[in-house]
């Protein structure tokens, strides 16, 4: 009983934090029909200075840290990117009124990470006080690449095969045969993208030189306000979203909702594993968490569209922002009250 008590304490102590108040407040807005309006050139610029940000602490801190501490958390977000996808393969996709360019889509954003969510987290573990390792967010790419690459590769496998079952008409001209996934090139294009690129250079920038200055003066002040900013933008774009999640199957609702509690059930897992192998602390363990129940907002949805041009944005978009995204940042006070209780046995 006493347990159930702290846990449910400890979850509304974080509804009632500012960075869930002010992705409320921006759902509450869009529901009433504000004009406010933040220019997407302006969300893009706070994305990118928080994933600077974010990069150069990890760089920062991977520079005095152990590697051999990095090794298996690293492991586990790889196999967390890789493993939600193939859950999606054998769940999301055989389940009626969905076509596998739109499933292995929404599966890819799905085992991709969300930069906003894995800030938010970071600003709500600092602010309750539970300590991660600085280097922990530089797992994000582990899992993010690996989620699209299969992804990508999968889809464009699918449609092989799709093709060579359609018959070529008796005499007609043979059919192209669709182009082999590049790996290369979708590798490439997944780094391209303005969130992971930030935090790439942030943490190879905080590796090799010392940033330590510019972090502490201009990065950290910044950070909680341009933090708060991002989660209202993100509270209106999923209310706009659900409109377009109407239009396709009701799965994708269902998907949208189940797939974050699951996905970070699983980063939990594999994150306790970690701790009880190598010492990994309770808010390293939330992070990955979070990162597994995330899905990609920035550099997921322009990937998946240029790679896999046939799948339907209203199906992986719809899912992800309405409601996937909402419910992966309502989940971070249930991975933290859950880690306050485990590591206190």
């Amino acid at each position: 009983m006493d347990l159930a008590l702290e846990f449910l304490s400890t979850f509304a102590q974080q509804l009632q934090k500012p960075t869930l108040a002010f992705l409320f407040g921006g759902m509450a807005l869009a529901a009433l029909g504000s004009r406010l309006e933040i220019p997407d050139a302006v969300y893009r610029f706070i994305v990118v200075l928080l994933m600077l940000k974010i990069g150069l602490g990890a760089g920062i801190a991977i520079r005095e840290a152990d590697p051999a501490d990095m090794v298996l958390p690293a492991l586990a977000a790889g196999v967390l990117g890789v493993g939600i996808v193939l859950l999606a393969r054998v769940t999301l996709l055989l389940l009626p009124g969905v076509r596998p360019e739109d499933g292995l889509a929404t599966a890819g954003l799905f085992g991709a990470v969300s930069a906003s969510t894995l800030a938010a987290a970071m600003v709500m573990l600092e602010e309750y006080g539970m300590g991660f390792e600085a280097w922990a967010p530089a797992l994000y790419p582990f899992m993010d690449i690996p989620a699209l690459l299969l992804a990508i590769v999968l889809a464009q496998m699918a449609r092989a095969k799709a093709a060579q079952r359609v018959a070529v008409p008796a005499g007609g001209p043979a059919r192209p045969r669709p182009k082999a996934p590049r790996i290369g090139e979708i590798l490439a294009d997944s780094l391209r993208g303005s969130a992971l690129s930030a935090l790439v250079l942030g943490m190879v920038l905080g590796l090799v030189a010392r940033p330590d200055p510019v972090f502490e003066s201009f990065y950290e002040p910044l950070f909680r306000g341009l933090l708060s900013i991002l989660m209202l933008v993100m509270g209106m774009e999923a209310w706009a979203r659900l409109a377009e999640l109407r239009r396709v199957a009701h799965v994708y609702a269902v998907y949208g909702v189940l797939a974050p509690l699951v996905h970070g059930a699983m980063g939990f897992g594999l994150g306790y594993l970690a701790h009880l192998a190598t010492g990994f602390s309770a808010g390293g363990v939330v992070l990955l968490a979070v990162m597994a129940a995330s899905s990609s907002d920035i550099s997921g949805p322009p990937t998946l569209r240029a790679a896999i041009p046939q799948a339907n944005p209203a199906a992986y978009v719809g899912a992800s922002t309405s409601l996937g995204t909402p419910i992966a940042l309502l989940s971070v006070p249930l991975w933290m009250a859950l880690a306050e209780i485990l590591f206190a046995l």
